[in-house]
């Protein structure tokens, strides 16, 4: 299976706070593929420089280093993501899903609002 872990989900992961079985097992799964998109690291840079987040935001290396890919953001991304319809108006939500549909990834997220889009969810 291939995931994408949302902010949510990262941020827990780095903290060593608590997932669903579901989600931690699949993450720690080795047959697993797990990302990080940019759009995430992107989130949590803002969220950091105006003080609302007091993690900073990891670096490559970091996500390598915790078995993460980084997934990049394209053209096709940002396309996908102009049609989903308004049902959730967080900007790095919608790229997530846009992103998920376009790759064939089970979205990681303890938002369940997001499944409504079609797209495959571990629910966190």
């Amino acid at each position: 299976m291939r995931l994408l872990l949302d902010t949510n989900v990262l941020l827990n992961w780095l903290e060593g706070r608590r997932l669903s079985h579901d989600a931690a097992q699949a993450i720690t799964d080795s047959a697993n593929d797990a990302f990080v998109s940019v759009a995430t690291v992107w989130e949590m840079g803002i969220k950091y420089a105006v003080g609302k987040l007091s993690v900073p935001p990891p670096s490559e290396d970091t996500l390598d280093a915790l078995g993460f890919s980084v997934l990049g953001i394209r053209v096709g991304d940002a396309q996908r993501l102009a049609e989903l319809p308004l049902q959730h108006r967080d900007p790095f939500d919608r790229m997530l899903v846009a992103q998920a549909l376009g790759e064939s990834l089970t979205l990681v997220t303890r938002d369940r609002t997001l499944a409504a889009y079609g797209v495959a969810v571990i629910t966190a």
